[in-house]
C-alpha cells in the first residue's frame, strides 16, 4: 500500500461570513465546527492516517482537531496509544497565502494558550511574518508549495519504513487552506467545499519534481 495525501480544507470561518478581511486569523464559526466534527465519521477509513499536518491558523487547527483527535496522538512527542497514534504536526508553510489579516496567524504565545495540548516547537515567534519565503506574490507562494511537496515526499518514506508491508496506516492528512491548496496540488481550478477533502497519490517525476495526482 503507497502512502496516500489527503488534502482538507478548513470549515467555515467567520471571515468567510463576515467578509471582515481585516479580523487577525479567525476562527471557525459554530458551522466552521460541526462541518469540522462531520470529519469524524465521514473522512474514510481514520485508521489508515499515519500523520496529521496542519496550517498554524486557528481556522485551520480547530478543523484538525475537532476532525481528527479521536486518531491523533497530542502528548507533544508524537506517541499515542490504541486508536490515538496518528502524528500530528504544525507546518508554518501550510498557511494561506495572502497578507491579509485574515490569513496573517496568531503570536506562538497565543497559540500555545488557546491550545495547550498541541507542540507548536516548530514555530518561531515571528513565524506570522508574510516575508521573504511567505510572502504572497506568485514566486514565494509557488517555491513553498514546492518545499510543502518535497516535505511530503520525505515523510511520505518515512512512514513507509515505519510501516512495514503490508501496512494499513500510512495515509497522510493536510488541512490547509483553499487559494494555498491550489498551488500545492498544481491545480489552480481544486475548490473544495469547507472541510471538504480530495484524496492523491504522491509521486516523482524523472526530472525529479514531486506532484499529487487526484486519485
Amino acid at each position: 500500500m503507497e502512502p496516500l495525501i489527503y488534502l482538507v480544507r478548513h470549515g467555515e470561518a467567520e471571515h468567510n461570513v463576515s467578509k471582515q478581511f481585516s479580523q487577525r486569523d479567525p476562527p471557525l464559526t459554530q458551522l466552521g465546527f460541526k462541518q469540522a466534527a462531520s470529519l469524524e465519521t465521514t473522512f474514510p477509513d481514520p485508521s489508515s492516517i499515519a500523520v496529521v499536518l496542519s496550517s498554524p491558523l486557528k481556522r485551520a487547527l480547530q478543523t484538525a482537531l475537532a476532525g481528527f483527535s479521536h486518531i491523533i496522538a497530542l502528548d507533544h512527542d508524537g506517541n499515542g496509544n490504541g486508536s490515538r497514534n496518528a502524528r500530528f504536526i504544525v507546518d508554518r508553510d501550510l498557511q494561506e497565502r495572502s497578507d491579509l489579516p485574515c490569513d496573517t496567524g496568531s503570536e506562538r504565545a497565543l497559540l500555545e494558550e488557546a491550545f495547550p495540548n498541541v507542540d507548536f516547537s516548530t514555530l518561531d515567534e515571528d513565524w506570522f511574518l508574510k516575508t521573504g519565503a511567505y510572502a504572497a506574490d506568485d514566486e514565494s507562494v509557488a517555491l513553498r508549495a514546492r518545499t510543502v511537496r518535497e516535505k511530503l515526499w520525505s515523510l511520505a518514506e518515512s512512514v513507509q519504513r515505519e510501516q512495514p508491508v503490508p501496512a494499513s496506516r500510512r495515509a497522510i492528512v493536510i488541512v490547509t487552506h483553499g487559494v494555498f491548496m491550489k498551488h500545492l496540488s498544481l491545480d489552480m481550478e481544486i475548490d473544495l467545499p469547507k472541510a471538504g477533502w480530495e484524496k492523491f497519490s504522491i509521486t516523482k517525476t524523472a526530472d525529479g519534481e514531486v506532484i499529487l495526482s487526484p486519485v
